[in-house]
């Protein structure tokens, strides 16, 4: 765990992202609706956490997704997107409060699939065709060097959980958290990583950090990096405009509006967990052939490369 992926880049696509883009079906409201380890997750199919292996094993409810095999015998020589199951809280009893249900499966499988394809179609980086999707608890946890999390606000760790996590983070292993919105699931997100690792306070990092410009440069205001959520998206917002409506037309919550990317450091300095807040940059993975005007303003020119931007970042560092 100490030692992360060593990944060598070669083929970058600079010249802009020339995705070939599907056509798909849209998806209805998510809700959670089973008991116990049943959810229902976007597009009304209802899982069952306990079972879950594969983001592949879960039919798409976007776009499709594109499938791609590697060289038999090398399974542990890719990148795996590991995405991971938790427990959300009740939380308070807010306005925020009809955005509870929202769990860890928002964008699932989609997103994890799509970035994953484009993460090999655009690098080097060979990619594991299946992504995961694991439990803290899980046995393997230690055998994929990055975790992902999304809509953490609520995210509730038991203690086991907590230990599990504190020894991966402080072994080598690096965390994504995305797409949580406004103040109040942030002091819930950051109260649960306070937890997990005590004492360690958050940096603002802007886009002057090597993880806006190691692949894809991305140095510009940080307004112009927020993706919103598509069925939300405001396309008359101009971001350098004070006057123009806002980016969204949904309210997520007190201290929404601008984006921010923090980091946990370890003490050499390096990122253990970043966290975007205020930004559904999944979206721009998981949504990416259902509106092209979407796609080239989001997908395309923002969350495909920051996500790279990260995987290279966190796996170097």
């Amino acid at each position: 765990m100490r030692a992360r992926l060593v990944i060598l880049m070669s083929a970058f696509l600079l010249a802009g992202l020339c995705f070939a883009q599907s056509r798909g079906r849209g998806a209805g409201t998510p809700r959670v609706v089973g008991s116990g380890n049943l959810v229902q997750i976007e597009g009304g199919l209802v899982v069952n956490e306990d079972e879950l292996r594969t983001a592949r094993e879960t039919a798409s409810h976007a776009s499709g997704n594109a499938n791609w095999t590697n060289t038999a015998g090398f399974d542990w020589d890719s990148f795996v997107f590991a995405r991971v199951i938790f427990k959300s809280g009740p939380g308070s009893a807010s306005g925020r409060g009809r955005m509870r249900w929202l769990g860890w499966w928002v964008d699932y499988p989609d997103a994890d699939l799509n970035f994953s394809f484009r993460l090999q179609q655009m690098t080097s980086i060979r990619t594991d065709p299946d992504a995961r999707v694991l439990k803290l608890t899980d046995p393997m946890l230690t055998r994929y060097p990055m975790l992902y999390m999304e809509h953490a606000g609520y995210m509730h760790l038991s203690d086991g959980e907590v230990a599990i996590l504190r020894k991966y983070l402080l072994n080598g292993g690096a965390m994504l958290v995305n797409d949580f919105w406004g103040a109040e699931e942030w002091e819930g997100f950051a109260g649960e990583l306070a937890r997990v690792l005590p004492g360690r306070n958050w940096t603002d990092l802007t886009t002057d950090h090597p993880v806006f410009h190691n692949v894809f440069d991305l140095r510009r205001p940080m307004k112009r990096l927020q993706v919103p959520t598509i069925q939300f998206w405001n396309p008359d917002h101009d971001p350098d405009d004070p006057r123009s409506p806002p980016l969204q037309r949904v309210f997520r919550g007190e201290g929404s509006e601008e984006m921010h990317v923090r980091a946990l450091l370890d003490d050499h300095q390096r990122i253990i967990v970043l966290a975007i807040h205020n930004s559904d940059v999944s979206d721009g993975w998981e949504r990416e052939g259902q509106n092209e005007e979407y796609f080239q303003k989001f997908s395309e020119k923002i969350a495909y490369p920051l996500g790279v931007n990260i995987v290279v970042h966190l796996m170097t560092h």
